[in-house]
Formats: structure tokens, sequence, C-alpha cells
């Protein structure tokens, strides 16, 4: 339910008007139409200073949703997952030349405007295409072995 129907709801059931609901809060009629309406956005706390006028309030609640990802969306998730538990200031640094390098090859292929260079990368199916296809400059730092074990704990 958005904010403007928990608000008319609230009206509706203490029998209030807009114009007592403007008087009680203090917001001018016109404004208090518009919020009603939804063409002015109401944060959380003016809907609840607005239904505290009618003797309500609001609750909130929150709850975990997952997030719905296509397989190649959650397998680079898994991969940068993976990555985020074994980066510390140590293997930041070693990881730094890869992550710089593959930043570097595109900068290159773009500045340059090497078409033929990105329309490879773009569609080659070799492990280097497919890591700058990634869009990630992490491609590269996780180990083939790393990379396969992705994949099996999607099925989890």
């Amino acid at each position: 339910m958005d904010r403007p129907d928990v608000l008319r709801e609230a009206l509706s059931e203490t029998g209030t008007t807009q114009s007592q609901l403007s008087q009680l809060s203090g917001v001018k009629q016109p404004s208090s139409s518009q919020i009603l309406s939804g063409r002015i956005e109401m944060s959380d706390e003016m809907l609840d200073r607005l239904l505290f006028c009618v003797g309500y309030r609001l609750e909130v609640v929150r709850r975990p949703v997952r997030v719905q990802l296509d397989r190649s969306s959650r397998r680079r998730w898994r991969m940068h997952q993976l990555l985020v538990s074994q980066l510390s200031p140590e293997t930041l640094k070693q990881w730094a030349p890869v992550i710089r390098r593959n930043l570097d090859r595109w900068q290159r292929l773009v500045s340059s405007g090497d078409v033929r260079g990105l329309r490879l990368v773009m569609t080659g199916l070799d492990t280097d295409s497919i890591q700058m296809r990634e869009v990630s400059p992490l491609g590269g730092l996780l180990s083939e072995g790393d990379r396969q074990h992705v994949p099996e704990e999607m099925l989890r």
C-alpha cells in the first residue's frame, strides 16, 4: 500500500475530511489534496505526522526480500562475493596490477577508437575476452578452480 493510500484509509476510518486534516496538521488544504492524489511525494516522517493528527501512527515492517537475479548475474555476484572474502589490504596490493591492466585495456581500446579490437573482445570466446566482457576490473583475479566452484555454489 503506498503512502497516499495509507493516509486515505486512516481518514476514511476516522471520518476525517481533507479540510479537517489541514486544520489539524497545519498543512494547507491544496497541499493535502496533492499529497492524497500522489502529486506531492510524502516521506514516512510526514505520513506519520499526518496520521498522528487522526489518532494513528505509521508502522513500517521491514523484512528481507530475496533479489531475483538471472543465472549470469547471480554467477557474477557469487564470484564477487568470493573475491570480497579474500579482500584485504595485502590482497589488494597483489591484485592492483591486474585491476589496473584490465582498466587500462578498456581505456586503450576506447581511447584509440579500436573498433576491430573492441569487436574481438566483445565477441571472443577466449577466457581473456570473456573476462573483459564481465565489465569488472576484477576479472581474472579468481583462479580457474575458484571460478569453477561458483556454479556449484549456485545450486545450493
